[in-house]
């Protein structure tokens, strides 16, 4: 979810293209489930993945970590209240069952809050478990600050490569990211890869940092 234009960062790049699996390229994507344009670009990622060899690995972040003292509009703050509990329930659930999960729960809870438009934060987080075979009392996660720590961390991996004046989704190519893409409709097929190939050059240019425009349209589900 955008927020703030990015500015360059001089932090150094956590991920190790050195430990992709068999030689691959690595691709990292950090979201919010609450972001709308998150969504999109992890349905782009899934494109991706069908036409480019390619090492995807999901990561959360959160907007209302990134948003903490911030002077924000109050519509806005109160759905960033809302967005803990989501991110926090897939936090936990990787925590105590495994890193499989994030995907697979983002997949469940992003398609009944996006595309389906629903709002029923509960439900959809009970819906979700269900869905994934998790266990029904991991909802519980949602109003605890139990596994706050290990978001956090999570969150700041994505916010030491790209600086913390971005917002969801980032996305790292063998260690070097960007905020972004922010891309509707979701590219389909070699549309797909043929970004994801203009995405892996410029992440190759050391001195780049930014390209960006004003959106003249909103996500668009399909």
């Amino acid at each position: 979810m955008p927020e703030l234009p990015q500015t360059p960062s001089s932090s150094t790049p956590t991920t190790d293209p050195a430990a992709t699996e068999q030689g691959r390229h690595r691709l990292d994507m950090w979201f919010d489930p609450a972001c709308p344009w998150a969504w999109m670009t992890s349905r782009w990622v899934e494109e991706v993945e069908k036409v480019r060899d390619v090492d995807v690995h999901w990561h959360v972040m959160s907007l209302a970590v990134l948003n903490e003292g911030r002077d924000l509009p109050e519509e806005y703050r109160a759905m960033l209240d809302e967005a803990w509990g989501p991110v926090r329930v897939i936090t936990a659930s990787a925590q105590l069952h495994g890193e499989k999960h994030i995907k697979a729960l983002y997949d469940a809870m992003g398609s009944r809050r996006h595309p389906g438009g629903r709002k029923d934060t509960a439900a959809i987080i009970a819906e979700s478990l269900a869905e994934v075979g998790l266990p029904a009392e991991l909802a519980d996660a949602a109003g605890t600050q139990e596994w706050d720590a290990a978001l956090r961390a999570s969150h700041e991996k994505a916010i030491a490569l790209v600086g913390d004046e971005v917002g969801t989704p980032v996305v790292a190519f063998d260690g070097t990211a960007f905020f972004g893409p922010v891309v509707t409709p979701i590219p389909r097929g070699e549309a797909a890869g043929r970004l994801f190939d203009g995405f892996a050059l410029i992440t190759s240019v050391p001195g780049f940092y930014e390209l960006k425009r004003s959106r003249t349209a909103g996500p668009q589900f399909d």
